[in-house]
This record gives C-alpha cells, structure tokens and sequence, in this order.
C-alpha cells in the first residue's frame, strides 16, 4: 500500500512519473492526489467552449458535428478538418497526415474529450492535432472506470492532457494507505468534516455533487489550516522573544509633538496610536500591519510611535522599497518635526532627535556619516531602502522598524530587521500598506501579523476624479488630456503623466504583436516637442543616479518643474499638494491597486484632483471591466476585493509569500472567510500548546504534504 510521502515512481514507472514530474511538479503520491480537478463533467453535459482562450492548454468534452479529409494544397499528405460542439458553440480541430484508425473513430454524431493548445486559424478557435478520448457508443462501457458518475478535468499542461492525469490517479488511488487521519478528531467531530480517506477518493471519483461539496469542505480545511498552523508558529516565535520595552513618557518628544500639530487626528489615527503604543510598551515584541487608504494618515501614525520608543531611549528603523520614496519619507519626517527632528544643528529644540538618510547609492561621505549615526546612536530615526539590512549597518540601539508598502518586500527581508536588535532582542515591527488588504487575505498572507486599518480620510483631502480615455475608439481624447493638463498649469497647479516603461531597456517581447509599453523617455521628448512644449517638464525612473533623482523630486516639490513624467517610483509616499492631474499611459498594463495607489499622487491639497486613464483597451473586454472599476470608486477596501477577484488566487499566496506555486488550490481567499477564520483559531490554540508540533504529528505531515518546502523554510525562520 502507498503512503502520501511515497514516490510516484515505482507506482506509475519511469515515463509517467518522469513526465508529471517535469510538467507540473507532481513527484510524490501526495502530489498527485492533491492535484485536485478544476471542475466536473456530467455524461452529456457538454463542455464550455465559450470560455476557451488563445494560447492556453484546453480540455473540451463535445460532439462531432462536421468531418472533412482532404489532400494539402501546398505540402503532400492528408489533413481532416473536423468540427465540434457544446451545444453552445463550435470549435474546429484539424489533424495532419493519414491515420485509418483515427478516421475510424472520428465519426459524425460521436462524443469525446480533444486537449490540446488553443490558437486561431483564419479568425476561428481551432485545435491543431489535439488528443482525444471517444466516450460514447460501446467505448463508453469501457471507460467508466476512467469517467464515473462525474468526468474530473483536471490541470493539465502541453503533452500531458487530463485524461493522461485522470488515469495516473486511477491507477495511484486504489493503492492509497488508509492510515491515521491527520487532522485531530476533536476537530473532526467539531466540524462535520470527512476523513481524508475518503475526502481524497472522493474529489477523484465523485458520485455525485453533493458529496463532492463535502469533499472539498474537507479539503479546504488541509489548505486553511496548513498555512495557519505556519502562521501561528511564526506569531508564537515572535512573541517568545523578548523585545526592548518602550513605555511612553510624560511630557517627551511625543508630547511635544502632539501638543504642535497643526490639525487634530482622526479618530482612527488616535484609535490606531493607542494600541500600537500599548504594543511597544510591552517586553514582547509588536508585530502589526497597518493598513490604510492613500492619504489616510499612516506616516504620522507611525511617526508618533517612533517617537514613543525615541523617548525611551532607542533607536529606529524606516525601511521603503525605492530610494525616492526613502528619500520622499525623510523629508517629510523632518518637515512634520521641524525643529524636534533637528538635533545637532542651529535652532534645534532641546529635546530634538536626528534623522538620518542611508541608501545604497548615496555619496561616499554622506553614507559614511549616515552609518556612525546610526552605529553610535546618535540618529534617533534611521531611513532608508533595503540597505538597511545589510550586515555592514548596526545600531547602537534598535528598538523599533517601520517598513513601508510590506507587498514589496519578502519574508526574508523582514525577518532580517526582525533580528538586528541589541542583546538578542527583537525589536517591535509595525509594516504598512497603502493597498488595502480583504480580511480574508490579511488572515491568510499576512497571517503572522496583528492588522489595524484606518478608513477615515483627514481634514483637508480634497476629492478626486477619474476618467477613461479610450484612445482606440476616439483618438481625439488624446490631445483633450495634453490640453487639460495645460490648463491647469495656467491656473498655477502641476501634473504627473506615468509610464510603465524607462525607455533604456529592451521592451518585453511576449511573442504577440502588441505594441512594446510606452515608455518615459519616448513620451516625455514627444511631448516636449509636442503639445507640451513651453512647460517645464522632468524625468524620473529608478535609473537616475540617487542624488539626480533627488534633485528632480525637489525640484517638483517645490514648484520648479510643471510636469513630472515618471515609472511606478512615484507609485506610493511622494506628497506634492499642488499636483492636481495625474494621467497614467497604457492604465491597461497597471494592477487595480497600482492604479489606485498612483491616483492618489493628486487631491494631496485644497483643490481637487483629477486621474485620466489612458488605455487602448476596448469596450466589452475584462481590461476595460478593470479600468471601469477604478474609475467608478476611490474607495481602496472595495477596489482591493474587486482586484482579488480578478486576479488568480494563488498569486496572492504565491507572490507574497514565496514566489512559488501557491498552497491554495481549493480554499478561496473570497468565498471561505469561515473557513479561514476557524482554523485560524484552531491553529492559535494547537501551536500555544505543542510549538513545534511534536504531540500532533500528522498536523506536521499535512504541512508538509500541503505546503512546498520552500513555504514551509518560514517555520525554520521563526
């Protein structure tokens, strides 16, 4: 009998095995059978063409309605032209060379499953010698082993159909091991769930629906509690460290600070402050996210909590992801602090602290003063890129890390800040987002961390307004967006125009004939001869040279330049109140949350803002469905649902975590919030229990078959 962790090798042989393995990655028993169906064919249920798209690996369960053999025009041999249909829609296949035995079984008013790549031909869908299963007739007797009551259509890839799948697991399933269910019983019982035995058998050789649905519950709770058991780990080993404790102090620089702000908090903003300060007065380090809508006040949140942990005597960390952006925060850290963040200058107050810029690129002499600062404690606050973590940077004493946009830096990457503390502390950790986050996915991707939001928008915000410009269909829109954004520089106010492209770089060939991204340099010369020409135009890319890109940044900012032409560096924490347009070029090539986080570059003032979407993409289609939506609302919580459910799930997983196929093949981050939050609970009580999970070894198995080895190196992290 075979066990989950057997190797497929001796069960399949070499070819099979050999070709699972380097088409999808399937290489143990566990694998195979967690490689679960897509979806459910019924016998005479006929499958969607309508859905078929080009390029992708197609499965289709559908009649033959149209054969035709015939000699080649230009080449010697055969090829048969065949139709098919769902009932709904038709596809043709086309087959070359001269086969009897395949003309014998491809005959009118037959049904079978054909697989193969999906490409047009003469503005149709065809498949071009597909593979193919006749079900019908006195064939379909024979293959019920293979079909059951439901027909599973699983993921398949080139040269490896789902039929080629579903066999492999016919042939693995019988000899699986019933051995002891990993998931407790308690939990068993609890929650009416199957045994896996049976849930695995199930998912592959359904009966009917209804115990299917019963299945799948069971197995969405593998996927749940997998990644929340490594969650639950990690948060159990944050809080075993011990962290410096940063009470607050009466009458310190947070005081002080308070008492000269030019306008009052928001209710969030002192909600929010509270239970961060609380969480740093603690010897236990804080491990939170904090996100909020573009605008909403997290800088000067997070800045009061550095300066709590300031007054007690340590030091901290502000860690962005571009050098702009580090920048971008320092000054507005100084501003915000006037002559408190001046310490060690002319007119700095007596409590003052020193903040201090540390990137990679910076000046020789800048850099080497920014790390005695940083080393000798002088610098109170520390900002900088991921420079930050490279081993050449100490701190006399690091009590606190702020790491801004968190979806742009790796685990990895925090648990290295997590470590720099000074006598084997861990210092409290506060990550940030200007993207908002469902709390289906802050559960399951950010899962370690503690998460607050700030939904209210401060005194001052001026609204904005977005608008499509569908240059395909009315070109003429166009020169309207150059001359909107002259008028505005008339009135006094400035614009940012993005790119996706810098304009140096070989533009990205995805083998179609789409045009290449419209890049910075090209647009910003076209314009400058162009409908722009006479404004004060600048560039700005993650190429410039540090103190080049500092230079335009300020030149911006200070009202020197009309128009800034820019990438994605301008995407989040660049605050120029009098920027009043925004228009990002090819918008189609942007994520929802990018485009919202961009559009939120403009209204920073007291007039209000305005966002063009420059797209080529065309009514009706899901780009244009996307755009349509961004357009529609600036509230991020809803855009941030909206972008989950137009993206593939397991990307969430993947990119945020590891980068590798995600864990998630049945759970959904937007249907299975009960799901997600009970085991989530569960997982709490079991790990404060047994942390390593050495009285529930089947829990540690399910890891392990659940969730790749490269997530599961998170628990020898913590």
């Amino acid at each position: 009998m075979a066990l989950l962790t057997d190797s497929l090798l001796p069960l399949l042989g070499k070819k099979s095995a050999t070709a699972l393995g380097e088409a999808l990655g399937i290489h143990t028993v566990a694998d195979l059978l967690r490689h679960y169906p897509r979806r459910y064919a019924e016998r005479g249920e006929l499958t969607d063409i309508a859905g078929l798209e080009i390029g992708e690996h197609a499965t289709v369960m559908a009649r033959i309605e149209r054969v035709e053999k015939r000699r080649m025009r230009n080449k010697p041999g055969f090829i048969t032209e065949m139709v098919i249909t769902d009932g709904h829609r038709k596809l043709s296949c086309a087959f070359f060379g001269n086969n009897p035995q395949r003309d014998r079984e491809l005959r009118i008013g037959r049904t079978g499953l054909f697989a193969g790549k999906v490409n047009a031909f003469r503005r149709t869908l065809q498949l071009a010698n597909p593979e193919y299963q006749m079900v019908d007739g006195d064939d379909a007797e024979k293959m019920d082993d293979f079909l059951g009551a439901l027909i599973p259509v699983y993921p398949a890839a080139a040269g490896l159909p789902s039929w080629v799948i579903a066999r492999c697991v016919r042939q693995v399933l019988p000899t699986l091991d019933r051995t002891e269910d990993p998931m407790p019983a308690e939990l068993l019982a609890r929650y009416g769930l199957m045994d896996l035995f049976d849930a695995l058998h199930t998912v592959h050789r359904p009966a009917d629906r209804a115990v299917l649905e019963l299945a799948h519950h069971r197995l969405k709770w593998d996927e749940a509690m997998a990644v929340q058991l490594i969650f639950a780990q990690r948060r159990y080993s944050a809080v075993s460290r011990t962290a410096p404790a940063c009470p607050p102090v009466p009458d310190g620089l947070r005081d002080t600070f308070d008492r000269r702000l030019p306008f009052e908090l928001t209710a969030g903003q002192r909600e929010v402050g509270d239970s961060i300060a609380a969480d740093i007065a603690r010897e236990h380090p804080m491990n939170r996210l904090l996100q909020g809508e573009v605008g909403s006040g997290k800088t000067v949140v997070a800045l009061r909590a550095m300066l709590q942990v300031v007054d007690a005597g340590r030091q901290c960390a502000m860690l962005a992801p571009t050098e702009v952006l580090a920048a971008q925060h320092a000054r507005s850290l100084r501003e915000m602090l006037g002559e408190l963040g001046a310490a060690g200058e002319l007119g700095a107050a007596e409590q003052a602290t020193k903040i201090v810029l540390l990137t990679g690129s910076q000046p020789a002499k800048e850099r080497k003063q920014a790390l005695l600062d940083a080393a000798s404690g002088a610098a109170g606050i520390v900002v900088g890129t991921h420079a930050l973590i490279q081993d050449s940077v100490s701190f006399a004493d690091l009590g606190f890390v702020v790491v801004d946009e968190q979806h742009r830096f790796g685990v990895e990457q925090r648990d290295a800040l997590r470590s720099r503390g000074a006598d084997f502390t861990s210092p409290h950790v506060l990550v940030m987002t200007a993207t908002p986050i469902p709390r289906t996915v802050a559960m399951t991707v950010y899962g370690d961390l503690e998460t607050s939001s700030l939904r209210e928008m401060p005194v001052g915000r001026s609204p904005i307004s977005t608008t499509v410009v569908p240059v395909a269909e009315k070109p003429a829109w166009l020169d309207r967006v150059w001359q909107r954004i002259v008028e505005e520089v008339g009135k006094g106010h400035q614009a940012y125009v993005v790119c996706p492209r810098i304009g140096d770089e070989p533009a990205a060939n995805n083998g179609s004939d789409k045009r290449p991204a419209l890049a910075v340099l090209d647009v910003a010369a076209e314009l400058e001869k162009g409908p722009l020409s006479g404004l004060r135009l600048g560039v700005l890319h993650g190429r410039l040279p540090s103190d080049e890109k500092d230079a335009v940044m300020r030149a911006f900012a200070d009202g020197k330049l009309d128009v800034l032409i820019a990438t994605t560096v301008i995407e989040v924490g660049v605050n120029v109140p009098n920027a009043t347009v925004m228009v990002i070029m090819d918008a189609e090539r942007f994520g929802v949350s990018q485009l919202h986080q961009l559009r939120g570059r403009v209204g920073r003032g007291d007039v209000p803002g305005l966002c063009l979407l420059v797209t080529e993409a065309l009514d009706g289609t899901t780009t244009r469905e996307r755009l349509a939506a961004v357009e529609s609302t600036t509230d991020g919580f809803e855009l941030s649902r909206l972008d989950l459910e137009l993206r593939r799930e397991g990307d969430i997983l993947g990119a945020a975590q590891s980068g590798k196929r995600s864990a998630l093949k049945l759970l959904s981050l937007l249907n299975d919030e009960d799901i997600i939050a009970d085991a989530r609970v569960r997982a709490q009580e079991i790990i404060a229990d047994d942390p390593a999970l050495g009285n529930h070894l089947g829990l540690a198995h399910l890891v392990a078959t659940v969730v790749d080895a490269d997530r599961a190196e998170y628990l020898e992290k913590t």
